[in-house]
């Protein structure tokens, strides 16, 4: 097992580049299902759950290849419409081809999905509104199995809650579907509207991506297309609060810095100074942030995935913070590694309250899931002495070279073969 190893107090200077975001890469991959044909994305990030997405559609019949950030997918005429258990369980996306084999098979046979243990994240919402859209759904065994008997066919759909993953996964059913679906309190975030732009390209009616109403109306056919895929702002924010942990100045390049404002501004709330350009944004950190409140909510809200990293950031601040989490209730896991390096960090069901303090200290750690490893790494950038975190995999799940992006901004930091060996 591999573990990155940082040791702190080095101030992060320089630039970095980011690359297609996650979160839009994996629904851009489902949605090649829907025809047949050669589909070409560019910007590809080179992380794990790509190729783990990638598995999952040879599964089902399609034939993928990733040269640099370049990903082709060939898809069949004919598809086996089943996604595998061990797949399924690994990344939580992949269920999102229940739509697309819905709208193209007339039926799908999947696992219920696994992924990160940040908490329950029930389908429920995905079944009831392709439900109403003619499918029917039979759960034995943990797997779950739907039909069209008629096929799929337009309806309203109204979201309790604006859930990226539901409003995606009728999103790609109700394009090959008869006649009109709209979805109520739709989820607004950048990489649903990327997906959607993917879809028009491809010959998809889709309007109001963006916004809380979306309007879907069915077409008979579509082609594959040729799409870049929109920079991951999770990315973006992970480095930006990389340079302002370590009091440093870092350069954000090749990304959206409107799609990370709410995180931009809790920074410049906590003291750092940040200069926005078209396509990039710089971070300069200051040497002790002050303490904000956070609260996470769907777009155009605080992302739930940069909670990690700021309470990290938050754990040096001048003052106590409170950070609500509103989105997934187990996402505290990680508090307890953080309090291992010396924060002071109490939680109430789903409040976390941070006690910043003046300084964090190397140790063992171990990451629970994507953002979590990468909040831990951001600690062991202000950290005295070495840090040591295993279960890697996890970042690696949502970061390309994340390592020798953090070494090339002047991070003292290595992956290497884990050991016993006492860092004391």
């Amino acid at each position: 097992m591999d573990e990155i190893r940082i040791t702190g107090g080095r101030p992060l200077r320089g630039e970095v580049a980011i690359g297609g975001a996650k979160n839009a890469v994996l629904k851009h991959q489902v949605a090649t299902l829907l025809t047949a044909g050669r589909h070409t994305l560019s910007n590809v990030p080179g992380i794990l759950d790509v190729a783990l997405m990638c598995r999952v559609l040879d599964y089902i019949g399609a034939e993928c290849s990733l040269r640099d950030d370049r990903l082709i997918v060939e898809i069949p005429d004919e598809l086996n419409p089943e996604a595998p258990l061990d797949l399924v369980r690994q990344m939580r996306a992949s269920i999102l081809v229940m739509g697309p084999l819905l709208a193209r098979c007339g039926r799908v046979r999947v696992a219920l999905p696994g992924g990160d243990e940040i908490g329950a994240r029930p389908i429920t919402m995905h079944l009831d509104g392709l439900r109403q859209m003619g499918a029917e759904f039979e759960l034995s065994h943990g797997i779950l199995e739907g039909v069209a008997p008629g096929g799929l066919r337009g309806a309203d759909v109204v979201f309790d809650f604006p859930s990226v993953g539901a409003t995606e996964n009728i999103l790609l059913a109700a394009v090959r579907a008869e006649g009109v679906t709209t979805i109520e309190n739709a989820a607004r975030e950048p990489e649903l509207v990327d997906l959607a732009m993917l879809l028009n390209h491809m010959g998809a009616n889709i309007t109001g991506a963006g916004t809380s109403t979306i309007s879907i109306t069915g077409v008979s056919e579509l082609q594959p297309a040729n799409h870049k895929v929109v920079p991951d702002r999770l990315e973006a924010g992970t480095y930006a609060v990389a340079g302002a942990i370590s009091s440093g100045h870092v350069r954000i390049s090749h990304c959206v810095p409107e799609h990370s404002r709410m995180e931009l501004a809790k920074l410049e709330e906590s003291g750092c100074e940040v200069v926005r350009g078209d396509d990039w944004f710089e971070v300069t950190g200051p040497e002790r942030p002050k303490a904000v409140n956070i609260a996470t909510l769907p777009f155009p809200g605080f992302h739930t995935d940069m909670h990690p990293q700021m309470v990290a950031y938050l754990s040096i601040a001048d003052g106590t913070s409170v950070l609500t989490e509103n989105v997934y209730e187990a996402r505290f896991r990680y508090i307890g590694e953080l309090t291992r390096m010396g924060a002071d960090i109490s939680t109430d069901w789903q409040h976390a309250v941070v006690r910043g303090v003046e300084r964090l200290s190397g140790c063992p750690v171990e990451a629970p899931d994507i953002r979590a490893g990468a909040a831990l790494a951001l600690a062991g950038l202000r950290a005295e002495g070495t840090s040591a975190i295993s279960e890697v995999h996890h970042i690696d799940r949502g970061y390309h070279r994340f390592v020798e992006k953090l070494e090339a901004l002047g991070a003292d930091i290595e992956r290497k073969r884990s050991s016993n060996r006492d860092l004391s």
